[in-house]
Formats: C-alpha cells, structure tokens, sequence
C-alpha cells in the first residue's frame, strides 16, 4: 500500500458529501512537492469557473517565498477570480489533505480577500 491510497480514500468519502452548485461552487485544492493548484468548479454544470495555482502569470513576477507564501498568493489570486467571476461564497475541499499548513494558507488568505465559506 502506497502513500496516496489512505489520501485518495479520504478524498473520496469528502467528495460523497460535498457538491458544488451553482449558487455555491466548490473551491477545491490540490498540492504537491513544489507547487499548489486551486480551482473552482460548478458540479451541477461540470464547469471551472476560475483557477489559480503557483505556476500562474499573475504569480510568476512575484517574490519567490516558501511554499507557504505562495499558497497565500494562491488564495487572494483565487478571491480575485472568484470576485470577478461573480462567485461570493464556495464550498471548500480540501482533496483529501489534512487541513493545516500550505491547505490551511490558501483558505485563509481567501478568506481575507472577501471569499466566504
């Protein structure tokens, strides 16, 4: 048994609970060694309403920090899109990781930018 099995198992008894609708999306976040992702997604209409990861334009001109830095751009870049998108409130999905650290980050830096959850 490998490391993502238990992740993958989680990921899926979240996702039996969780649904994004069109009046409140999914904000779903994934990460690996290196670099965060976060997407919002409409499952009802099986759309991405807006995506911002550490690899983005809008990020590749800042000052490269830690990682968790970078999850913190990620959530304001993510607040931003979502805003404009005309998205207020999202339902979070943390992927099957536990909620601290670079996860935590990107929720709370979205948080601050306006996002509600």
């Amino acid at each position: 048994m490998s490391k993502v099995d238990p992740r993958i198992k989680r990921k899926n008894r979240i996702r039996k609970k969780l649904s994004g609708t069109t009046e409140r999306p999914r904000l779903t976040v994934y990460k690996s060694l290196k670099h965060i992702y976060a997407q919002v997604v409409d499952d009802s209409s099986g759309k991405t309403l807006a995506f911002a990861s550490s690899l983005s334009k809008e990020l590749k001109g800042k000052d490269e920090g830690d990682k968790k830095a970078d999850a913190k751009r990620v959530g304001q870049l993510i607040a931003e899109k979502c805003k404009a998108a005309n998205v207020e409130a999202v339902v979070f999905d943390r992927n099957g990781f536990p909620y601290q650290g670079r996860i935590a980050a990107v929720a709370d830096a979205a948080r601050e930018a306006g996002l509600k959850f």
